[in-house]
């Protein structure tokens, strides 16, 4: 986005929803819409997307550390809750959102600073009418398994008129 561009969220969120998910991910790794605050907070962007797929990369810094200077697992978690949030969102059709009903993380090493760029890649297992079930894995520059896991969200569509409703 151009930086003489005021940028209006709401707009911004209504061009995303007119859009299939993996349109409007697609829209925003192109540069079309900024990325979600999220990210520059915690040191992480979206690189790759497709069908069923996400593909994040996060940068671990001393930002990030708990009190005994490893990185905080909520950073590892938020990573595993983003890659397969957003795999999820890459199967939904224009004006159909999505949020996670749970994600549980599994993690195998520790995570510094010296740990250099993180890979968090998630993939799309199952997908029903109003459940997705999604997994998540972190890798090092090595391909070395950092976390795995597994979340489970909702698809949320706006809700039309009920059968029987009447209008008052």
């Amino acid at each position: 986005m151009a930086e003489t561009e005021s940028f209006d969220p709401k707009a911004a969120a209504q061009k995303l929803l007119s859009m299939s998910g993996l349109e409007g991910l697609r829209y925003m790794l192109a540069g079309n819409h900024p990325p979600p605050s999220i990210a520059s907070t915690l040191g992480f962007t979206l690189a790759e997307v497709d069908d069923g797929r996400a593909l994040f990369l996060g940068d671990p810094t001393d930002r990030i550390l708990n009190p005994l200077g490893i990185v905080h697992g909520g950073w590892a978690l938020t990573l595993i809750d983003s890659c397969t949030g957003c795999a999820a969102h890459t199967t939904l059709g224009p004006g159909v959102g999505y949020t996670t009903v749970e994600t549980k993380v599994n993690f195998v090493r520790a995570i510094t600073p010296a740990t250099g760029q993180v890979r968090a890649e998630g993939v799309v297992v199952a997908r029903g009418r109003t459940i997705i079930t999604a997994e998540g894995k972190l890798t090092d520059s090595r391909g070395r398994l950092l976390a795995h896991g597994t979340s489970t969200l909702i698809v949320l569509r706006k809700e039309g008129p009920k059968a029987g409703d009447t209008e008052q």
